[in-house]
């Protein structure tokens, strides 16, 4: 079976036949498509919130409602403590912002294929173009709630020390943490429709092993290496080092673990979607 592409060294409109040479220059193929991630990316920004009641309020309202649901529980009810001196309803916003733009990166990018089943079974392209420009839409609404999150630390007067200059680092680490999933199941997707239904409860689970809503120094010395295999643990303790300034320790020990894990899972995704990708056109 041969590969069929575009090759630019070719000349306009010239097709090259040639067998593995798709493999062979895939990453090259990424770059040369980046008009058509740029283009799929901005289709889906622009078309997120057209057809719905609230629009862009919506992104406002998920994390503002949840934040008062944590701190009313965690902080009140059951009493736990912040970092330090930081509001309680700062630090939850602080650990709310990376774990929205994990959750919506693996719920959008996972189903990204199956979206584009039309695009995907007519033309070739390297497929890893979809479930990336999908991730990168999230970056909208993170953008939306961080806007929420500085308001909310103006509101309490807290404000954080030079380590915010450190927060695209840890962005850049939640997208990758939340993209090695998402290319494992988007690739599951497309030969097995079920996985649909479980990864919502994957984002739902996530979020109470996640420290969201609580602190990490709440978590036992003796769980921390189990705590730790949680990609987004890392993450997490991170922007809330960066945002809440000396509140905020970070267990370098358990964020080295994460990283890890994050590696793992962003090498295991690319390799099993480049594996399966010829026969998504077949399967979709």
């Amino acid at each position: 079976m041969t590969d069929t592409m575009t090759s630019s060294s070719g000349g306009p409109g010239r097709l090259v036949l040639e067998a593995g040479r798709a493999d062979a220059q895939y990453w090259r193929d990424l770059w040369h498509y980046r008009e058509l991630f740029a283009i799929l990316a901005w289709r889906d920004i622009s078309v997120r919130y057209k057809q719905t009641v609230i629009g862009v309020a919506w992104a406002v309202i998920r994390p503002f409602l949840t934040m008062i649901v944590f701190t009313v529980i965690f902080g009140r009810v059951a009493q736990l403590p912040s970092d330090g001196e930081a509001p309680y309803a700062v630090m939850v916003f602080a650990g709310m912002l990376p774990w929205f733009l994990f959750s919506t990166i693996l719920s959008e990018s996972s189903n990204s294929l199956v979206t584009n089943s039309a695009l995907v079974g007519k033309v070739y392209f390297p497929r890893l173009v979809i479930p990336s420009a999908a991730a990168v839409v999230s970056l909208v609404d993170f953008m939306i709630s961080f806007t929420l999150m500085v308001l909310t630390m103006l509101w309490f007067w807290f404000l954080p020390d030079w380590r915010v200059l450190l927060l695209p680092v840890f962005v850049l680490l939640a997208m990758a943490a939340a993209l090695g999933p998402a290319l494992l199941l988007s690739a599951l997707n497309v030969k097995y429709r079920d996985f649909r239904y479980i990864i919502p409860f994957i984002v739902q689970f996530g979020l109470y092993v996640s420290p969201v809503g609580f602190s990490s120094v709440n978590v036992p010395e003796g769980w921390r290496f189990l705590y730790g295999l949680n990609p987004m643990v890392g993450v997490i303790d991170g922007f809330r080092w960066c945002l809440l300034g000396g509140e905020a320790a970070l267990n370098w020990s358990s964020f080295a673990l994460s990283l890890g894990v994050i590696a793992f899972f962003l090498w295991y995704g690319i390799r099993v979607f480049r594996r399966t990708e010829k026969t998504f056109a077949d399967l979709i």
